[in-house]
């Protein structure tokens, strides 16, 4: 799977976007993405701090992943677990089992 071109049907049917972008498209991106930015700083030029508006986000570039949240299903079913062991962990040292 690795030996496989960037852009081979197999490595995209696996999900994978790593190759799908060249150098160019990265670029123009970039570039997208820094005029977005100065147009931003431009039209809240002189405007309190707090009624700024949200700075854009970049545009996504195939091959990097969303960031999870805090609140991402994956992190809320390690966070109850964790607060399950816990909870039983307590109940063991109340009952004297562990010291």
């Amino acid at each position: 799977m690795r030996q496989l071109p960037a852009t081979a049907r197999t490595r995209l049917a696996q999900g994978e976007t790593d190759g799908l972008w060249g150098l160019g498209e990265h670029l123009q991106a970039l570039t997208i993405d820094e005029l977005r930015i100065a147009n931003w700083q431009r039209s809240n030029t002189g405007v309190k701090r707090g009624k700024q508006t949200k700075q854009p986000p970049p545009i996504e570039r195939p091959g990097t992943r969303k960031r999870r949240t805090k609140n991402s299903p994956e992190r809320v079913a390690k966070r109850n677990a964790a607060r399950q062991r816990a909870a039983e962990r307590r109940a063991a040292i109340a009952r004297g089992e562990i010291t």
